[in-house]
């Protein structure tokens, strides 16, 4: 019991140090869409879409076919690639 009492200001000082997460921020990515155009026409699979990820350095990729509602929040960290009804990449951009 007394180690207990001795660690526990260390342990909540531990905690107090480590940041806190925040939303659409991961650490070392950040979406950078310069350089995508070789990516528009292309057929949408996965292969493009690790691609396309390694290409802007996001952390998360958000595919936006035709008719279907995206949110308005930006993320730094993710990419947005827009496909048209034949499945094929027609705009890339990051948020």
């Amino acid at each position: 019991m007394r180690r207990l009492t001795f660690f526990s200001p260390l342990l909540l000082a531990a905690c107090a140090a480590a940041q806190p997460p925040v939303h659409g921020v991961t650490p070392g990515h950040k979406c950078e869409a310069a350089g995508t155009g070789p990516f528009i026409g292309q057929a949408a699979t996965s292969a493009l879409a690790a691609a396309i990820m390694r290409e802007t350095h996001s952390a998360v990729i958000r595919w936006a076919p035709p008719g279907v509602m995206l949110t308005m929040d930006f993320r730094e960290d993710r990419v947005t690639v827009r496909i048209g009804p034949d499945r094929k990449v027609t705009a890339i951009n990051c948020g």
